[in-house]
């Protein structure tokens, strides 16, 4: 699979503003917005009329001025006196009860409730059975006085588990591995090769429109008619046997038509799966071509009807032009439209070298060389060493965004966190694989006061969680801190959670992680990863 594999980040006094920056002003104040307007529009997201749950934000928001605030956190709504709820079936209320175990004392974020207390948490078996303001009796009880308790992570944008990279997932506060950039294979094959890796993280995904092209062997230029109804064909048995989406790239695989997305959708529509896109254009000159490919998405959801889910917005369809790429969405949005996007907390994107995304790219991003660096390798390139790497195909990173297309994108409450990345071995990654969440909660939250606590997890909790949720059991169980609900859990320090990768060293473990829970089940307890422990299931579409 070639995308915007992400190789390498660097810490924040690292960070450079690259070329994007000065083009993101050019084309603004090309538009007529001054400061004042740019200031405006940065708001406007937190106060959207909201879509229908599967893709709205964790609470509603409204249009009143006094939501109208500098801060990019959603409207406060009361938090809840009386513990959550998901299942009161499964719920345990009987005092004397022992517990498999019991999360003490901690401060138990609930995104979806917004229940934000001091709390315990009991779980049997794979479910929490009960939240509690008094102490509660547990076989195993783990002390979390000073940490957050929250609903395990969701990547929502990730690639298959190799047996590798999601130990480091799980380190990153990951409990579920969702590839809606695409499972590489059958889904069959791809469930098949999850059992054999025992992942410690659920994982499903969406079926890969180009693997399908290559199987029909249509991978390079356009699709007849008749190979465009076996694509269909395809990805329908794929959904069928449990893909929760369906994945396309017409930047990468440019014979893709428009009749082919629509297509697509179609069969997503009828099926209630997302089609989730990596965008036609991503390049920032001319201006307007990623408004293009923004608009592009937006048809296909106009005219066939299906959600639509828009793949790290941040280095496709929004670079140096977040502000407007998010006007786009919310005014279709606004029509009623079931549009989502998500974004990696970082400045710079990757993909593999010999990719087309690296054909004249000075041109495309108004980067050179030196804005180019290999991941997990010390030094930026020199056009001798990019013809290298480029014969190589190695995952080389290209500093072509600046802060405001990550802070600008945090500004919408329905954008998701989704990290395009999981480590391999050779660790030729952008280090958003292993830093992803940590750097959000770090970075955003802590550090710069971008997000609320609280509205941070829900981005990479109960968005992602409600998005599937009506098409998948599973996943309606999962992003919850409720009785009721799977207990998949992440209890981490606020004072120390970060990212610790960098661009030249991609693969690190985050700081500040102390427990993982998948399925009641440790997988990592007191900073250490159990990798005997692997309670991963499959999150399938229709799955009981």
């Amino acid at each position: 699979m070639t995308d915007d594999h992400h190789p390498g980040e660097q810490e924040p006094d690292e960070q450079e503003p690259g070329p994007a920056s000065p083009t993101r002003r050019r084309v603004l104040i090309g538009l007529g917005l001054g400061a004042a307007s740019l200031g405006m529009l940065r708001r406007l997201p937190t106060g959207r009329n909201t879509t229908p749950r599967s893709s709205a934000g964790p609470h509603p928001t409204t249009t009143s001025a006094a939501s109208a605030t500098s801060s990019t956190t959603t409207p406060e709504r009361p938090v809840p006196d009386v513990p959550p709820v998901l299942d009161g079936s499964l719920a345990i209320v009987d005092d004397g009860h022992v517990h498999d175990v019991v999360i003490s004392g901690g401060r138990v974020i609930d995104p979806d409730s917004r229940f934000d207390a001091v709390a315990h948490v009991g779980i049997d078996g794979d479910t929490i059975t009960r939240i509690s303001l008094d102490p509660l009796a547990g076989a195993t009880t783990v002390d979390a006085g000073g940490l957050v308790v929250s609903p395990g992570f969701i990547d929502i944008l990730s690639y298959p588990p190799n047996g590798y990279g999601e130990w480091f997932k799980v380190a990153d506060g990951v409990t579920t591995n969702l590839c809606l950039h695409g499972i590489d294979d059958t889904m069959a094959d791809f469930l098949t090769r999850g059992d054999r890796n025992e992942p410690p993280v659920n994982y499903g995904g969406a079926t890969d429109q180009y693997e399908h092209r290559k199987a029909l062997g249509a991978n390079i230029g356009y699709a007849t008619e008749a190979q465009i109804a076996d694509l269909v064909a395809l990805a329908e048995v794929d959904v069928l046997a449990g893909a929760v989406g369906i994945h396309e790239q017409p930047e990468y695989v440019i014979g893709v038509t428009f009749e082919e997305m629509l297509a697509h959708g179609r069969v997503a529509a009828r099926l209630g799966v997302p089609l989730c896109l990596h965008l036609r254009h991503s390049r920032i000159d001319p201006p307007s071509i990623q408004e293009e490919g923004i608009d592009e998405a937006v048809r296909v959801a106009r005219e066939t009807g299906c959600r639509i889910h828009i793949e790290h917005i941040n280095s496709a369809g929004g670079t140096g032009r977040m502000v407007e790429a998010i006007t786009q969405v919310d005014a279709a949005r606004a029509e009623g439209l079931s549009i989502t996007a998500c974004v990696y907390p970082y400045t710079f994107w990757a993909t593999y070298a010999a990719s087309a995304r690296f054909d004249d790219f000075q041109a495309k991003y108004g980067i050179g060389y030196g804005d180019l660096q290999v991941a997990n390798t010390p030094n930026r390139l020199t056009e001798a060493t990019f013809r290298k790497a480029r014969s190589d195909n190695l995952l080389t990173a290209a500093f072509a965004m600046s802060e405001e297309d990550i802070t600008d994108a945090l500004a919408a409450p329905w954008m998701m966190i989704g990290s395009d990345a999981i480590l391999t071995i050779s660790h030729n990654n952008h280090p958003r694989s292993t830093g992803c969440f940590s750097r959000l909660l770090g970075v955003y939250v802590r550090e710069r006061g971008v997000l609320d606590l609280s509205d941070a997890l829900g981005r990479m909790t109960i968005l992602p969680a409600r998005m599937l949720g009506d098409i998948s059991p599973a996943m309606a169980r999962r992003g919850r801190i409720q009785a009721g609900a799977a207990a998949d859990v992440t209890i981490f320090d606020p004072a120390t959670v970060v990212d610790r990768s960098s661009i030249a060293d991609t693969g690190v473990e985050s700081a500040g992680i102390r427990h993982v829970l998948v399925g009641g089940r440790f997988v990592r307890r007191d900073g250490a990863n159990d990798q005997d422990v692997r309670p991963g299931i499959p999150i399938l579409r229709g799955d009981t």
